[in-house]
């Protein structure tokens, strides 16, 4: 039975795929809808309300501000640009991290020593602290310098999800079997554990986007991001150089935190959605990989509450139990005419 079919698990992981669908398009899509070259300094009057109060401007419908920039313009051009921050450092920290975990998790010995080590070590240091000291000394020109900055402090926990999943999948009989079939150290990773680990690998880096958004959004306000590419970090940290909180300009500032409100509530879903679905006590995850089914060859006869021959105090009996797994490599068998029966209070 496939897991994906519960809709309660569903519903929160498709509800946050809608939500950073939905700022995607905004992103993507609004320049085919909206001038963006309004975005730049000068291309309307300065600090005009949105539309809906007294002096907005229909041709600037969320305003503008100090410099003339029209906010929906800035919107369209700095949601794409923290987004692509968030997935390169999640994606390349990702990278990294199953690399690492892979290692010491399939290889053990002094390589796990050492990743192992390496990994609590470094969930250790106070990563935003050590950022803000970085990105003071570094100058940072587009967001890929970004991403790569935070991605070096994205790569632990991965690290650990993987070799933690791999110590436990190596020890599976289908991946017993396929050891002892000769299979390829490669080909067993991703075949037999790979696919697996999809759904703590999917909640691991829709987390991890959200936390590089965070970060990098930090560094914005701070005045330590990139200042040629147009973010929602920088439009925050403008409108704080420019006072609009004491101007009142409630327009400059209010429409970029909610857009990072949404953004963070949709990866949230995500992750909590893909966290339910991963974990064995709500549901047995069944992976992309060609269902493996348990069988009975020869139906066992189970008795319960004092059933035949198990006496007033035995409370379950099962006699004859055949159980095989057949897997990509072939038939496991798990137990074969097995005989055995529990007593009350066991």
């Amino acid at each position: 039975m496939n897991t994906w079919d519960s809709p309660w698990l569903n519903f929160k992981f498709l509800l946050g795929v809608a939500i950073v669908g939905l700022i995607l398009l905004f992103g993507l899509l609004g320049p085919l809808f909206w001038d963006t070259d309004l975005a730049y300094t000068g291309a309307g009057p300065l600090n005009k309300p949105p539309v809906w109060q007294e002096g907005g401007l229909p041709e600037h419908p969320l305003g503008t501000e100090s410099n003339g920039r029209d906010m929906l313009a800035q919107l369209i051009l700095a949601t794409p640009s923290s987004l692509k921050v968030g997935f390169l450092a999640a994606i390349i920290g990702m990278g990294i991290g199953m690399v690492l975990g892979s290692v010491a998790g399939y290889v053990g010995g002094w390589w796990d020593h050492v990743i192992r080590t390496f990994s609590d070590s470094a969930v250790t240091i106070p990563a935003l602290v050590v950022l803000v000291v970085i990105a003071s000394y570094v100058q940072m020109t587009d967001t890929t310098a970004m991403a790569l900055i935070l991605a070096a402090f994205a790569w632990p926990g991965p690290t650990r999800l993987v070799r933690s999943q791999i110590l436990t999948l190596r020890e599976r009989s289908y991946v017993r079997m396929a050891h002892l079939s000769g299979a390829p150290a490669l080909e067993i990773m991703f075949v037999e554990m790979l696919p697996n680990m999809l759904p703590w690998l999917a909640a691991s880096l829709t987390g991890g986007i959200s936390v590089a958004i965070l970060g990098a959004t930090g560094l914005e306000v701070l005045g330590l991001g990139p200042t040629r590419v147009p973010s929602l970090g920088l439009i925050i940290n403008q409108a704080t150089t420019n006072a609009a909180l004491v101007r009142g300009l409630v327009w400059w500032w209010l429409p970029p935190i909610i857009i990072l409100m949404v953004i963070f509530v949709g990866f949230f879903l995500m992750t909590i959605g893909l966290d339910e679905i991963a974990n064995p006590r709500i549901r047995q995850f069944s992976s992309s990989r060609r269902e493996r089914t348990a069988v009975g060859e020869t139906p066992a006869v189970v008795h319960g509450d004092g059933g035949i021959g198990g006496g007033e105090d035995t409370a379950l009996e099962v006699d004859d139990l055949h159980v095989h797994y057949f897997t990509p490599r072939g038939e496991v068998i798990a137990a074969n005419g097995v005989d055995f029966s529990v007593r009350k209070g066991e």
